[in-house]
Formats: structure tokens, sequence, C-alpha cells
């Protein structure tokens, strides 16, 4: 019987790896390295132990692209030159919106926050309008000011977002496609 030097796990005499933590237990296999998948390396199915004798290489893991940032659809120094004025469009609002669409100057990347920030602007006067002619209701207006206070945290979160040279779809108004 085999104790694993790494858990103290009892195993069979015949074992390669530990079936609890996966260390190697023969001398003879070399250390598994985790970082560089080697050709010929087989993957056993997920939840499963390598077979025994043959060593175990992990896949790499691929990055997930985030289909809502389009940064790398803008050219840098368009984004470098509009910055300021795309802050503007999270920063007040509607008003934001109408300075910097009146001063985009052929930007695509503020023509594409413009575009974000009238979507906002409008979730937030539908949710006010709905609010208020609802309000003589119970329910009706707590919920709109906890709508409202949800669209101000993605409005904030769009803002760090552009403080951060991104061009990011915010939340929940990314799903509105009448301004693309």
């Amino acid at each position: 019987m085999k104790v694993c030097p790494n858990c103290q796990n009892n195993l069979d005499d015949a074992a390669v790896f530990c079936t609890a933590c996966g260390a190697t237990l023969d001398s003879n296999v070399p250390p598994v390295n985790q970082t560089q998948p080697q050709p010929n390396s087989q993957v056993p199915p997920q939840g499963q132990v390598p077979p025994q004798g043959a060593p175990y290489y992990a896949p790499p893991v691929q990055p997930v692209a985030d289909p809502f940032d389009h940064t790398a659809e803008f050219d840098a120094e368009d984004i470098a030159d509009n910055k300021l004025l795309a802050m503007l469009v999270y920063l007040f609002g509607l008003l934001g919106v109408a300075v910097a669409y009146l001063a985009k100057k052929d930007s695509a990347y503020l023509e594409f926050h413009v575009k974000q920030g009238l979507k906002l602007g409008i979730a937030e006067a539908l949710v006010g309008l709905i609010t208020a002619v609802l309000s003589w209701t119970c329910i009706v207006p707590v919920v709109g000011s906890i709508a409202l206070v949800v669209l101000m945290v993605i409005q904030i979160i769009a803002f760090i977002d552009v403080c951060n040279n991104k061009a990011k779809e915010p939340a929940i108004v990314r799903n509105i496609k009448f301004f693309d």
C-alpha cells in the first residue's frame, strides 16, 4: 500500500498518480507541468483521474472575448481626442448627449457613446414617467426608484469605462437596438 506524499491518501501499490490530489507517486514519471501541454497527451474527461502511467496535461485556458466591448473598433487617436466629450455623455445625461452630439466632429468613438448615452437617457425618462404616472400605487414608486438607481449605477460604470479608454455597451440598455 502506497501513501501519497502530498495528501497522505492511501493508494494501491500500482498507482502512479494520487486519486485524491493528482500528485505523481512514481519517481520514474516526470512531474506534471500544468502550463505547457505536450503533444500526444491524452486529456481525460472532466471529473476522471488520469490513466495510470500516462501523464496528464491540462489544456490551455483561452480568454473569452467580451461581445459588448467595441474598443478595438476605434482608433487610439480618436479615443484620445474625444475622451472628454464621451465622459460628458455619462456625466450629464441627456444634456451631455446633446453637447457631445453637437461637437462630435466625425468621431466614430464619440458617436458610439452618444448612442449609448441616448439609450440610457431614454430608459431613465421612461422609468421616471411610468413612476410619476403610477405614483398613486404603493409598489410602483418603490420599484421605479430602484430602477432609476440601477440605471444610475450603470451610467457610472459606463463613465468609468470611458475613463479607461473603453467602448463598452452599458448593461440592460445594450439590448435596445433602435439606434444601431
